[in-house]
């Protein structure tokens, strides 16, 4: 058996942390069908299966998974012992990948990593912006935002940016035909603009008042998965909607949209940065962790 060199073990573990060799290929910057070429002939050089694949799923064998829980930690340490040396770098430097729902990304995101470019030059950032609550790291992200109760229990998590609430708004149009809700159970008798999550489900309605909590699954004729084109409907007159009140206070004040149930929309903590709990953090990632502490 010829020698085994990094490079071979880096290919399986690629494709052993993604469980897929679509996504591995674009770590590694190869085609999909070169990393599986690689990974067979791997595996001919071992005389051993490391990787059960059918044209739907990857899956590790016995053996796969004793050589990936006994190589990956080598390989963490060696990522580490490599980060170290960025401490003589005269700043931080490197990539950083950041999954974000879209309203994060356009409220609060990139507004922040537009200054700390500006502020570390040599960190490159990647936005991968996504509304469907994914696994971070099988993505091959470095954190992701989210709101504080989409995030995993063993994720550490840093709030950024400031609370926000929502508000439920429609045209000036709309009240003519329509008469004002008073509480969030009168929204049941008139046509709202449902929100539909990438998962499928619907997104329901939330209100406080007085201690008093409501979750009220609305009805409508038009059902949408983007929020931009939610305050378009609203706009045109077909139904109420339910936004952060920073995509439409603007509207609100010139008059194009009108607000009601304000006394039913109380604060929430608002977005969250969360990763995942290792030794230590690459540099750019550990740059913008400390950003965000100080831009708070």
């Amino acid at each position: 058996m010829r020698k085994l060199g990094p490079a071979d073990l880096a290919i399986f573990l690629a494709i052993a942390q993604h469980r897929s060799f679509r996504k591995a290929a674009v770590e590694l910057g190869v085609t999909a069908s070169a990393l599986s070429h690689a990974l067979r002939s791997l595996e001919e050089r071992l005389e051993i299966r490391l990787v059960n694949r059918t044209t739907r799923s990857v899956a590790l064998t016995d053996a796969g998974q004793q050589l990936f829980s006994r190589v990956n930690p080598a390989f963490l340490d060696i990522e580490d012992a490599l980060e170290d040396l960025n401490a003589f770098r005269g700043q931080p430097s490197g990539k950083l990948r950041i999954n974000a729902a879209r309203v994060a990304a356009k409220l609060v995101l990139l507004p922040i990593i537009s200054k700390f470019l500006q502020a570390y030059p040599a960190v490159e950032v990647e936005l991968l912006v996504n509304d469907a609550l994914v696994d971070m790291v099988a993505e091959g992200c470095d954190a992701g935002v989210r709101f504080g109760e989409m995030v995993a229990a063993d994720m550490i998590a840093l709030p950024i940016g400031p609370r926000h609430r929502f508000a439920v708004v429609a045209s000036p149009g709309y009240f003519v035909q329509h008469p004002e809700p008073v509480t969030p159970h009168d929204l049941s008798r008139q046509p709202c603009i449902r929100y539909r999550f990438a998962g499928g489900s619907f997104y329901r309605w939330e209100f406080e008042k007085g201690g008093i909590e409501l979750e009220i699954e609305v009805a409508g004729p038009l059902t949408l998965g983007d929020q931009d084109l939610m305050i378009g409907a609203a706009l045109d007159g077909a139904g109420l909607a339910y936004l952060f009140e920073e995509q439409v206070q603007t509207l609100i004040v010139e008059g194009r949209l009108q607000r009601v149930l304000e006394d039913w929309c109380p604060y929430y903590p608002g977005f969250f940065l969360y990763y995942p709990s290792r030794r230590q953090l690459p540099t750019a990632m550990r740059a913008f962790v400390d950003f965000l502490k100080v831009s708070r």
